[in-house]
């Protein structure tokens, strides 16, 4: 599973920079991160990593912000491509469950919520980079899901995003934030099959009598 900065990145300081910096922040915490250090490790000067990020709280959300649109072009794909909303909801499910369980995207998570009471702002940068982000994703779906006649009609799509991530973030998401093993796939694979089988009880459009 790639956890690649996006493809549309172009600068290679700047990708040097969010590599050294992810690099950073997974290792020793976000607290003990300088920028000072963060230009060390990256092989640049403080001025250069300055002049692509203002701060650590701007440099951290670009961090997941560029990783969760990675994930997002290939959740796209997968739903463009997909022969019906279940098949897509199975497919993305499990592509945004092997990422949210990756040891990095769990790293990345432990860091905010180490930090969060001290530094509210990385709380925030982390949450509209990630989360939100894939939340509105998510729900634009599901209203295109709506006007395809597929999903019920008078379901609000934000509603239904919500409860779908609900459904997928459960135990399995939980033990491994707990410090439990990265699942197998397996064990991924059925934990969004469960989700999918539930959510789709609930909000698929009613066949014609």
């Amino acid at each position: 599973m790639s956890l690649a900065l996006s493809p549309s990145e172009t600068s290679p300081k700047r990708a040097a920079i969010l590599a050294a910096g992810a690099r950073l922040f997974m290792g020793v915490g976000y607290a003990s991160v300088s920028m000072d250090a963060v230009a060390k490790e990256a092989g640049v000067s403080k001025a250069t990593v300055y002049a692509h990020f203002s701060g650590k709280e701007a440099l951290f959300g670009a961090i997941v912000g560029d990783r969760c649109a990675a994930i997002a072009g290939q959740a796209e794909e997968l739903a463009a491509h997909a022969s019906s909303t279940d098949a897509a909801l199975r497919e993305v499910g499990r592509l945004w469950m092997r990422f949210l369980l990756h040891p990095d995207s769990m790293a990345i998570h432990r860091t905010v919520i180490a930090e969060c009471a001290r530094f509210p702002d990385l709380a925030r940068a982390f949450y509209e980079a990630g989360p939100g982000t894939g939340r509105a994703w998510l729900a634009r779906r599901m209203g295109e899901e709506q006007r395809r006649g597929r999903l019920r009609a008078d379901a609000d799509p934000l509603t239904a995003a919500d409860h779908l991530l609900g459904l997928l973030r459960g135990e399995l998401y939980l033990r491994t934030v707990l410090g439990g093993p990265t699942p197998e796939e397996a064990a991924i694979g059925a934990a969004v099959d469960q989700a999918v089988d539930v959510f789709l009880r609930a909000y698929r459009e009613p066949a014609a009598p």
